[in-house]
């Protein structure tokens, strides 16, 4: 006999859903419109401003993210239950921070039970929140460095400490600005708010599929063109989105697809797409979260960090280009017809409006407005802009035409079309500011305890006081970091405990910090964890570790351009912060083509196949451009020369590789 249906229950559960939707909803405008508020109309006192940010923050992630992954969100149970009692429980802890402030400050380290007990709850809000979100992996260093802060005196003798209490952690990290409140979830909930919430307003309106359109109109005619269309769009979309893997689903949903049709095999299109994505976080101007820290951490100026890093990036990404030209020359790939192309007149005409919000965006920085500032004017321009040119176009769309709406039907999807954006905002900083604030976690535990002095000692020594040595030592621990933390976590954590190595070697503190994290990136495209490259192979249907490969190679000048940061003026940093000089130039210069003869050395092929000579040839032109020394640098030069000449009037050194069949490839 077949069980009657529960009705009641199953109406709970349908009430469930909407409910937890409409809270989600409400929570995540509530979120954007306040960070809007506090940005470019009141700012807040620092423990408050971060507190309601962090407290809507822990809200959304235990309405959206299961305790586990097989816990059903969309029917009452006890985890269900678990996840609204969490939600309480971060209102109530962030809530007692705003409601007694001036208390909390008169008696800093005279704590009551409360202080006490809201600190050790508040902090495992934080750690949940981080194993959901983030993994297992950022959540156990954040233990192991309070069990570290507590059990000091029986450490090694390396590492040893006097020890502290369970009271003085847990209000040193839920109570001060030291800890979870501390200058990560600071410029999380402050600047990398408010241009994630650019990034949503850009891509809701349509400004994403502008820029890969931009991109396919100047590239696509070209060898490999979808790959360089690929390389192009990332760079535009990175530069304002400054997630990889977003950027990685964003546009290779659109270029891996192009790829492929013209040839590429799928690994190949996946690991392009997650290279170029990559280097989304390194372009100015917004870099992710990471040129906002690096301000706050060197005390420097938002515009200055965004002067001195567009260079290195323009580098990384001419580095991926070389690859992908090279590989589609030797896979007798070409440009896409004329007429199959975007017009580049008639997209610019169609998405002009989508430039305003980065020129009054550039405008403002140059003016040295603060970047909260800044994104708060880009924000409201890109919505201006937006509802400008959609109501030019309803004005212009013919009376009484099926498409035509009311002044009404217009005006309410406009509204929807913000509402949608202010919400997705909200939804994509969840990850950063989680991650921030375990990140405050692990620098709490680091002040406190003066590990970071100690870490550093211990670079210096395994190093024996050679730069490069030290910087490869970074490179490999960013590595295992960023198997399993984001990468704004991964620099925050890099560059308290490794930065003041590299200063004490007499790297400058702007460049050390630009060197930690750009090694922060790796993770992204270095096996065996390589989110990035995951995601382009999940896109292009390639197998995951083969399209990880693949990525790593394209992305070499990810690992090459800090250590000619360490030694050379790249970055145009000095006593002056001089950006053109004569030296800066001619480091310029000789890197990019250090960097082209690196990628013909790899990929043995530059206007054909190389032979043996020519390949060792390359890779010696390379190594001599990329060294500090004037006379070096010139016999790399020669070197350079003398191989291309080689490769122009010798006849080809061996055999072409042949054209993939696309139908195989199908």
């Amino acid at each position: 006999m077949t069980p009657k249906p529960n009705t009641a229950l199953d109406n709970g559960n349908q009430l469930l859903i909407v409910a937890t939707a409409k809270i989600v909803m409400v929570v995540a405008i509530s979120l954007s419109l306040y960070q809007l508020y506090t940005a470019g109309i009141t700012a807040l006192t620092a423990l408050v401003q971060r507190s309601i940010h962090l407290g809507a923050i822990l809200t959304l992630t235990f309405l959206l993210k299961p305790a586990y992954s097989k816990a059903d969100k969309d029917r009452i149970n006890a985890w269900v239950v678990l996840d609204w009692v969490l939600v309480a429980a971060s209102i109530y802890c962030t809530a007692y921070i705003c409601l007694n402030l001036t208390e909390i400050f008169d008696r800093q380290g005279d704590w009551l039970p409360a202080d006490r007990l809201v600190s050790v709850i508040g902090t495992i809000l934080v750690l949940e929140a981080c194993r959901r979100v983030i993994g297992l992996f950022m959540t156990g260093i954040c233990i192991v460095m309070m069990l570290y802060a507590y059990f000091g005196p029986y450490m090694p003798e390396l590492i040893i400490h006097k020890g502290y209490s369970i009271e003085r952690i847990a209000t040193t990290l839920w109570l001060t600005t030291e800890g979870i409140f501390g200058l990560p979830l600071g410029v999380a909930a402050t600047f990398v708010f408010v241009f994630v919430l650019f990034g949503a307003f850009l891509e809701s309106t349509g400004g994403g599929n502008f820029f890969i359109e931009m991109a396919y109109a100047l590239t696509g005619r070209f060898s490999g063109g979808p790959a360089k269309t690929s390389v192009v769009a990332s760079g535009f979309m990175g530069s304002v989105s400054g997630s990889a893997v977003g950027n990685v689903v964003a546009t290779g949903s659109f270029t891996i697809p192009m790829m492929k049709r013209v040839g590429y095999r799928p690994h190949v299109a996946g690991a392009i797409e997650a290279a170029a994505s990559t280097g989304g976080q390194l372009m100015p101007p917004i870099m992710g979260a990471g040129a906002f820290l690096m301000a706050e951490f060197t005390n420097t100026s938002y515009l200055t960090i965004i002067k001195v890093a567009l260079v290195p990036a323009i580098m990384y990404y001419l580095t991926v280009l070389i690859f992908v030209h090279f590989e589609a020359q030797k896979m007798g790939l070409k440009g896409q017809p004329k007429e199959k192309l975007p017009r580049i007149g008639q997209t610019l005409r169609n998405g002009l409006h989508f430039i305003i919000p980065v020129a009054i965006l550039i405008y403002v920085l140059l003016n040295n407005y603060s970047p909260m500032m800044a994104g708060f004017v880009t924000v409201i321009s890109t919505v201006l802009a937006s509802m400008a040119a959609n109501a030019v176009r309803w004005v212009r769309m013919p009376a009484g035409g099926e498409n035509k709406r009311s002044v009404l039907g217009f005006a309410t999807d406009e509204l929807v079309s913000i509402k949608e954006a202010l919400e997705k905002g909200a939804r994509n900083a969840v990850m950063v500011s989680v991650a921030c604030a375990a990140a405050g976690i692990i620098v709490g535990m680091v002040t406190l305890t003066g590990m970071g002095l100690k870490f550093s000692s211990l670079v210096l020594e395994l190093s024996f006081g050679i730069k490069a040595l030290a910087i490869l030592l970074i490179g490999a621990a960013s590595l295992v970091l960023g198997m399993g933390l984001p990468v704004t976590a991964s620099y925050i954590v890099l560059a308290t405990l490794a930065g003041p190595a590299l200063l004490d070697m007499g790297v400058p503190l702007l460049v050390g910090h630009m060197i930690v994290f750009w090694y922060s990136q790796d993770a992204n495209v270095t096996p065996p964890v390589s989110l990035a490259s995951f995601a382009g192979a999940g896109v292009a249907g390639a197998n995951p570790m083969r399209t990880a490969f693949t990525s790593w190679k394209l992305a070499k000048g990810l690992y090459i351009i800090p250590l000619v940061m360490a030694y050379r003026p790249l970055l145009g940093v000095g006593p002056t912060y001089q950006l053109f000089d004569l030296e800066v130039g001619l480091t310029m210069l000789t890197t990019t083509l250090g960097l082209v003869a690196f990628a013909a050395g790899i990929e043995r092929y530059f206007f054909r196949k190389a032979t043996w000579l020519e390949t060792i040839l390359f890779w010696a032109a390379a190594a001599c451009l990329l060294w500090p020394i004037f006379w070096v640098d010139m016999l790399g030069l020669a070197l350079f020369v003398i191989v291309i000449v080689m490769q122009k009037m010798i006849g080809d050194g061996g055999e072409r590789v042949a054209s993939p069949n696309i139908q195989q490839l199908k």
